[in-house]
This record gives C-alpha cells, sequence and structure tokens, in this order.
C-alpha cells in the first residue's frame, strides 16, 4: 500500500477559474486539463470589422472548450471553430453588455412613446374629440 506524502509534487497542474452565476454567486471551477489558447475579440468581424459578430449555434468540445459557429450580420461571413473557455466568457461579457445596452434603449424608446401617447391624449381631451360616452 502506497503511502500519502504531503511534499510530493501532483503529476497533473490544476487550474482554477472563479464564474460568476445569474445569482450573483461566484463559484470557482477547478479544472485538470490545460486551458485552450486565448483567441480575443470573437465579437469582431475578420473581413469586415462589425464589432456585431454573434453566435449561430455552439456545442461542448471539450472540457474546457467550445465548438461555436458565428456570424457577422454586415457581410454574412460565417465561420466555426472550437474556442478556449477564456476566449467564451469574454465573448459572453461583450454579448451581454450588447444586450443590456438594447434593453436600456428599448426601456428609453418604450418610455418616449408612451409619453408621445398621453400628450396626444390629452391634447384630444382638451380638444374635445375624447367624449365620455368613447368610454
Amino acid at each position: 500500500m502506497q503511502e500519502f506524502d504531503p511534499t510530493a509534487q501532483p503529476d497533473h497542474k490544476q487550474y482554477v477559474r472563479k464564474v460568476t452565476l445569474p445569482s450573483g454567486k461566484t463559484i470557482e471551477v477547478i479544472s485538470f486539463e490545460e486551458p485552450a489558447p486565448v483567441q480575443a475579440d470573437l465579437h469582431v468581424c475578420p473581413v469586415c470589422s462589425s464589432e456585431l459578430v454573434y453566435p449561430i449555434d455552439w456545442q461542448e468540445a471539450g472540457r474546457t472548450s467550445w465548438e461555436v459557429s458565428l456570424r457577422c450580420p454586415n457581410c454574412e461571413w460565417t465561420h466555426t471553430d472550437v474556442y478556449g473557455e477564456d476566449a467564451i466568457q469574454g465573448f459572453d461579457e461583450v454579448l451581454d453588455a450588447g444586450t443590456e445596452a438594447l434593453v436600456a434603449d428599448l426601456r428609453e424608446l418604450t418610455r418616449a412613446n408612451m409619453e408621445d401617447d398621453v400628450d396626444r391624449f390629452v391634447r384630444a381631451i382638451d380638444a374635445g374629440f375624447v367624449l365620455p360616452e368613447d368610454f
């Protein structure tokens, strides 16, 4: 029987990555596989430099990598490749920021439209175009 030696060096490397869950809780993920090389700026099209590239399909390609199909809406470029966890994490952050910007713009547009609707309704009441029997 082999005894445990706390001074012995392990024959594998361990990689720790922090992940923030949608709930806001942060966890540490430990992997014994070498991380894939980092490939930055997945949101930037290599053909036309548009920053609107988005994923159209993805699936796990390993414990620390993903096969992702990308599409540029500007020039219709598409590409499928395997990307490491760090590149995907950065891409996800860019996509999340884009989603937040779209939601903020939608809220602003909705508010402006509602204010416009209220102003028109008030003007219609003041002008006598809306009567109690209209309700």
